[in-house]
């Protein structure tokens, strides 16, 4: 056996390149949607190292996919770009683009002898839009035999557990008038708004168990002296399933309809996006990245309550519903900062965030490198792989995508 077949894959040759993309990305946040340079810079480095590449992909404009190699499996590395309104890259997806990008790059020289074809599949829109689950509808992932990502955070925690997510716009239209001449005149779009999140707070003591329901108003009025017309909100709504989001959802809009009822106002209550699926996890992938991390120093010990970011919604729960996947969760050693707050996206670049890429980016090219090595009809099981490894297949008790 050679010392390329006994080597493990890794990304310091391609690391410095790969820091210089995570930190152009931060550095020029696109949200949802709107990521056209990053889906031009993520072409560009893919295109660099050997990948041929699909831009726009399925009609997408801020989509792109690369492939590198011919072989019958299939790996998707899954890359997310898109910022948060305001807070920029405080979610970290900045580092999500350079692991997956990283790891595919690293899986190169296996492809081949893996009998491997390797997808970077850079997904628009996880913040709210819904993209991984738009271009499921159309067949990104249909011939994907894993799909791999990971996703920064204060502390590790390995297993995915999000919430299912229901995302909807709020809106009550009402009728303007002078608040001191002629209030009468009016139907305040506001108060709609206020009976509406009393009902909400009213409702949580009545809530299940595991369930979660927040929002923002965006719209609010124009001036004080004038009745507000219009106003206008984004709502979540989470629960631990599918299942058990849709009667929730419908609840949560009751409390709307009671702010219009009350107020005389018209309301609109309208989807954002296909609802956020829970993830199902590839057991067999996730025990070959954990056991990889430990060797390589990442430690899974923080406190429970250090480790919720796994519980945060995410569109590739839609995707492992069809395809073999994990989503850990990779830690900066930040807590109490965590994701969503200005200043995890400090920590997003430097020091600990460049320990994120290369640890994350090998971690998933090992993962990728040993689940296949592993699969009946591969080529030799390269060194520091598990000897022997149940057959592939689905995860018991899966029906066929």
């Amino acid at each position: 056996m050679t010392a390329e077949t006994t080597a493990l894959p890794g990304v310091s040759e391609h690391l410095e390149r790969l820091i210089a993309y995570s930190e152009t990305l931060h550095a020029h946040p696109e949200t949802a949607w709107q990521e056209h340079r990053a889906a031009r810079w993520t072409a560009e480095l893919l295109e660099e190292s050997g990948f041929s590449v699909e831009t726009a992909y399925l009609g997408f404009p801020t989509a792109v996919r690369g492939c590198y190699g011919s072989g019958r499996r299939r790996v998707g590395l899954i890359v997310e770009y898109d910022a948060l309104p305001g807070l920029g890259h405080a979610c970290g997806h900045n580092l999500i683009a350079a692991m997956s990008a990283g790891a595919a790059i690293a899986l190169r020289p296996w492809a081949d002898r893996l009998d491997l074809r390797v997808d970077v599949i850079a997904t628009p829109a996880e913040e709210g839009g819904g993209g991984k689950i738009e271009l499921l509808d159309a067949g990104a992932f249909r011939d994907l035999d894993l799909a791999l990502m990971a996703h920064p955070a204060p502390v590790d925690a390995p297993r995915a557990e999000p919430y299912a997510v229901a995302h909807d716009h709020v809106r009550f239209t009402g009728r303007a008038a002078h608040a001191a001449a002629y209030p009468h005149e009016g139907r305040n779009a506001n108060d709609a708004f206020v009976i509406a999140q009393v009902a909400l707070g009213l409702l949580r003591q009545q809530l299940p168990p595991g369930t979660r329901v927040h929002g923002v108003q965006t719209v609010g009025g124009q001036a004080p002296n004038a009745i507000p017309e219009v106003t206008e909100g984004r709502w979540y709504t989470r629960a631990e399933s599918l299942a058990q989001l849709e009667p929730l959802r419908r609840r949560v809009e009751r409390c709307f309809e009671a702010g219009a009822l009350a107020t005389g106002t018209a309301l609109e209550f309208t989807p954002e996006s296909q609802p956020y699926s829970e993830f199902r996890t590839d057991e067999r992938a996730l025990e070959i990245y954990t056991r990889h991390a430990l060797a390589l120093g990442r430690r899974f010990d923080a406190p429970a309550e250090q480790q919720t970011m796994n519980r945060a919604s995410t569109d590739m729960g839609n995707v492992s519903r069809h395809v073999p996947a994990i989503h850990p969760y990779i830690g900066l050693g930040c807590f109490p900062v965590s994701n969503h707050q200005p200043g995890f996206a400090a920590v997003c670049v430097g020091e600990a965030a460049n320990r994120v890429i290369a640890d994350g980016a090998t971690l998933l090219a090992r993962t990728a490198h040993e689940y296949f090595a592993q699969t009946p009809g591969a080529g030799p099981l390269g060194a520091g792989a598990a000897g022997s490894a149940p057959a592939a297949g689905r995860r018991a008790g899966e029906e066929p995508a």
